[in-house]
């Protein structure tokens, strides 16, 4: 069997050798065969994100649960229960008021977003240094209110003008300039800013803070091209069968000479003119078809059920994001994701936290350290923990340790106080809140809000 193969093999080198570009390869192209595209730009991932509804929710479904919450910078790491208390210190106030105004929390959400698309995104820090945008920046005056603005851009929009081309520089390979053009994107906008800006000025977003990330639609991209050969087929398969062209049959004893001088024609132009008064039959479902010893018939289109065909890519496109697929789409059958789908969802965005996410944060809050935005310290980034049990979840558990401990009866005890205090998030009690003194019947009023009967006089 293997000396049959390879003399296949060889008397197909042998052929192909003497027919060069005659005969096919052995291994299908499918990029080819299946209308792929073999390379992915900018334009191509950009235009499936803002037409495809399945593109557009995988990247903003996953952006909106990665910042389901806002974070904050703080200068000593505390408890997630515990930020915004009053144990704020002034500095970190400052900050979140400061934040909040600029709206940056929500500028970096969507420069996240924006990564997503196309790779990466460009964050251009305005800041009050009295510098134009390409030169460095030294030390900004001012302290936060150094920085003023905030712009995310599209990756198209922010390219590499200049690189350090110095082998013996430790930036070597690295951009020393960029190129800022608006409409690169935004076809029609009115706004043609163009400029040149310096690196100090520009927070790289992507997944390694390089432009050399890679957009969460490539891997899915052959599906969701797909997703649109089979819902476009479908759409205008019905609307063929609906409205489909009639199929003009002619019988022998029609003279055609006759029908086109009646239409005051030659006879050259009569399959011109019955092609007018089919089109002009095709615009409205009401119109009327006059025929003249013809016969029109339809030719009806068979189409089989997509819904198998359009499940496989859409579920391969979710695999391809890690996005649950219930998730992804809705509710389509009166099903909702289940806790394991939720928990997988909850913890794939904690992972792009800690591995995307915050480190970009921390790129930023390093840049405005380094021209003195902000003071020099051990800075923590501190956001909601996405995979937290809800109050509810919270509470039946405690209710559950508390029924196990009284099955258990007598004086023995599975689970502490403290264990089902801690179940629900709460701290311990302290001695003079565990054990409180029966209260007086007007202590007891006070509490309810009432007055305590009073004897008969």
């Amino acid at each position: 069997m293997n000396k049959v193969v390879r003399l296949a093999n060889y008397a197909g080198r042998q052929l192909s050798g003497m027919f060069p570009g005659f005969f096919a390869s052995y291994k299908h192209n499918h990029y080819r065969d299946f209308g792929y595209p073999e390379k992915l730009d900018f334009r191509q991932l950009y235009d499936m994100y803002t037409r495809n509804g399945v593109a557009a929710a995988g990247v903003d479904k996953t952006a909106l649960k990665s910042w389901q919450d806002m974070p904050f910078l703080l200068e000593q790491e505390r408890d997630g229960s515990e930020k915004g208390a009053s144990d704020e210190t002034a500095l970190e106030r400052d900050i979140r008021k400061k934040f909040a105004a600029l709206r940056l929390w929500t500028k970096l959400a969507e420069a996240d977003r924006k990564a997503m698309v196309g790779g990466y995104s460009g964050v251009i820090l305005r800041f009050r240094d009295g510098k134009p945008f390409d030169q460095p920046v030294d030390r900004v005056p001012g302290g936060l209110e150094g920085l003023y603005k905030i712009d995310p851009v599209w990756a198209a929009q922010l390219t590499v003008a200049d690189w350090n081309t110095d082998t013996s520089s430790e930036t070597y390979g690295e951009p020393v300039m960029y190129q800022f053009n608006e409409a690169n994107v935004e076809d029609g906008n009115p706004n043609k800013r163009q400029f040149r800006v310096h690196p100090d000025r520009v927070i790289i977003w992507s997944e390694d803070g390089t432009i050399n990330g890679r957009s969460i639609l490539e891997p899915g991209y052959n599906d969701l091209l797909t997703l649109e050969k089979i819902s476009g087929a479908g759409g205008e398969g019905f609307w063929k069968n609906a409205k489909s062209a009639p199929v003009l049959e002619i019988s022998a004893e029609t003279r055609m000479a006759d029908m086109a001088k009646a239409m005051g024609i030659s006879p050259e132009d009569l399959a011109d003119k019955m092609n007018e008064q089919v089109a002009d039959w095709q615009k409205g479902f009401d119109q009327l078809l006059m025929l003249q010893g013809m016969e029109a018939k339809t030719l009806g289109i068979t189409l089989p059920s997509p819904e198998h065909f359009f499940n496989i890519a859409l579920q391969s496109f979710a695999a391809s994001i890690g996005i649950p697929l219930k998730i992804l789409v809705g509710m389509q059958t009166g099903e909702r994701a289940s806790s394991e789908d939720a928990d997988e969802w909850a913890q794939t965005n904690m992972s792009r936290r800690a591995n995307i996410v915050h480190p970009n944060i921390m790129e930023l809050v390093s840049r405005l350290v380094r021209v003195g935005i902000l003071p020099e310290k051990d800075w923590f980034i501190d956001q909601a923990d996405l995979t937290e049990s809800s109050m509810s979840e919270k509470i039946d558990r405690a209710n559950k340790m508390a029924d196990t401990n009284q099955k258990m009866g007598g004086s023995l005890y599975v689970f502490t106080d403290d264990e089902i205090r801690a179940a629900v998030g709460y701290e311990p009690l302290s001695d003079s809140e565990k054990y409180r003194d029966e209260l007086s019947d007007e202590e007891q009023g006070a509490a309810v809000g009432t007055n305590p009967p009073k004897e008969d006089q």
